[in-house]
């Protein structure tokens, strides 16, 4: 209790909703609990776009949509023609500052991003060039179908390179908002900026408070600290559904995956299937209290690409082909064969709610006489997946992270993909994922996407158990904090409102 006292009365003196002078004043301040906080905002480096798109600062030449799709943002559209894409700014983009965006400045941006941010280092071998004002082509070596949604990563935002004298702290970016103070891994306050291309601004502005624990956060809401955050654990969920007249819920499937691997090497086909069988993925998700929506594939069902089918929890039939499979039940209760009992070695680490869903799908092995042991690894990345130790592995991972399937078909499905190392292996998959890798039909995109990830749910290469819910809570009266879309990369815009 004394903690708590101490908690409550450190969020009222670093200035809440009810202290903040801006609010005192009659603006329209919303107030936000943040789970991360970096020490920079120069949006190129690392993942902090992730966190100026969120604060409102910076956008980029196209933005994901509650579809999933890429959606215009400061680019109208881009057109493939071959490897050459053809991108168009839309007219009268501007700065902050009011600089007008030019095609020269974009161009520009994205060759900074690729020298600042390994992951994006890729964009280095693209010839980017300015045709005019408003128009720049992207040539890339080999056919790119996805450029677009690459070009969505916030990562990639557009900022005034110019006139940004000082990049960690103060860049000039295009969005609805500007920066007004930087504490680095502190609190960051935005005000509105009044030359916002896209039209009027309601918010006068936003201060978001790092809070990275669980009971901080829930601590803060129930005091009026702050009005809206994301990030909510299963015991604060339960909290703030006991009163829905003071929080709005709003829980979206994302794009975070919690998967297991199943070694085909150790494990014959009727022993995964059963394992398939026997994994309830709705027990799983009820018991982690709406954290997570139980998956039927990799991906979202609202998805083109997500449209997979997978056998329903069926214990009597998990039984029956381990039994056809020569096992039989000792007097312990346990499948053996040959005098053998099965037992399977559940690998997984203890992060994203995984130490608990080993244990989950232990206490489920085990109610069907299937004996497991867990073995918990701290990097799991120089462990099993290195070594291939495991019957089970477990992981967690975002699946799809630009709106398209690829990313994740190539990181686990592919012959010698990185996270392919329980020993599946399928011809029909490897021509179809060539296929996919250059195909630039939407359409037929998804179509093969959902034909690669059927073959591996057929052969009970892996199990597909929940995607976590992007779960945002909000006070009577905040709403447009992206809180329909399943990325987590977006946040406050022009929209947002707090009446």
């Amino acid at each position: 209790m004394l903690l708590a006292a101490v908690m409550v009365f450190a969020l009222c003196a670093c200035g809440g909703q009810t202290n903040d002078p801006q609010t005192a004043s009659g603006e329209k301040i919303l107030n936000v609990a943040a789970s991360f906080a970096y020490p920079g905002l120069d949006a190129h480096k690392e993942y902090y776009g992730w966190y100026t798109s969120i604060y409102g600062v910076t956008e980029t030449l196209f933005k994901m949509g509650d579809d999933s799709t890429a959606q215009p943002c400061l680019a109208e559209d881009a057109v493939a023609d071959g490897k050459t894409w053809t991108v168009t700014l839309k007219d009268d983009v501007c700065f902050s500052n009011g600089e007008p965006v030019t095609a020269e400045m974009a161009a520009r941006n994205l060759q900074r991003a690729a020298q600042v941010n390994p992951r994006f280092a890729f964009l280095a071998d693209y010839t980017i060039a300015a045709v005019d004002e408003t128009t720049l082509t992207i040539t890339t070596p080999e056919i790119s179908p996805t450029l677009k949604n690459d070009l969505a990563s916030p990562e990639l935002a557009i900022l005034d390179l110019d006139n940004t004298t000082d990049f960690d702290n103060a860049p000039i970016g295009t969005g609805p908002f500007v920066v007004s103070s930087f504490e680095p891994e502190g609190t960051v306050k935005v005000a509105r900026n009044d030359n916002y291309w896209g039209g009027d601004v309601t918010l006068d502005g936003a201060v978001f408070y790092y809070m990275q624990d669980d009971d901080t956060k829930l601590m803060a809401m129930q005091n009026g600290e702050v009005d809206c955050c994301t990030g909510v654990s299963s015991a604060a969920m339960a909290v703030f559904e006991k009163e829905p007249d003071t929080y709005r819920i709003v829980s979206v499937p994302a794009t975070r995956l919690q998967f297991y691997i199943l070694n085909e090497n150790r494990l014959d086909d009727a022993v995964r299937a059963a394992v398939n069988l026997t994994v309830d993925k709705d027990a799983i998700a009820e018991y982690l209290n709406g954290t997570v929506t139980a998956a039927v594939g990799p991906f979202g069902t609202a998805t083109a690409y997500g449209k997979v089918t997978v056998p329903a929890t069926d214990t009597a039939g998990a039984k029956a082909l381990l039994e056809a499979d020569g096992y039989t039940l000792n007097a312990d209760g346990w499948y053996e064969k040959d005098g053998k009992v099965l037992s399977l070695n559940i690998a997984y680490y203890a992060a994203r709610s995984l130490d608990t869903l080993a244990t989950l799908i232990q206490e489920q092995l085990r109610n069907v006489g299937i004996q497991s042991t867990l073995t918990v690894e701290e990097d799991p990345d120089s462990t099993y997946i290195a070594t291939a130790d495991f019957d089970l592995a477990l992981y967690c991972m975002i699946a799809d992270k630009s709106g398209d399937p690829f990313y994740f078909i190539d990181s686990t499905l592919r012959n010698g993909a990185y996270f392919n190392v329980g020993g599946f292996e399928s011809s029909e998959c490897e021509t179809l994922i060539a296929q996919l890798r250059y195909e630039t039909d939407p359409a037929q995109r998804a179509a093969l996407a959902n034909e690669i990830v059927q073959i591996a749910i057929d052969d009970n290469a892996f199990g597909y158990v929940g995607l976590f819910n992007k779960t945002t809570v909000l006070r009577p009266g905040v709403s447009g904090f992206a809180e329909t879309c399943p990325f987590d990369f977006y946040g406050i815009d022009a929209n947002t409102d707090k009446t």
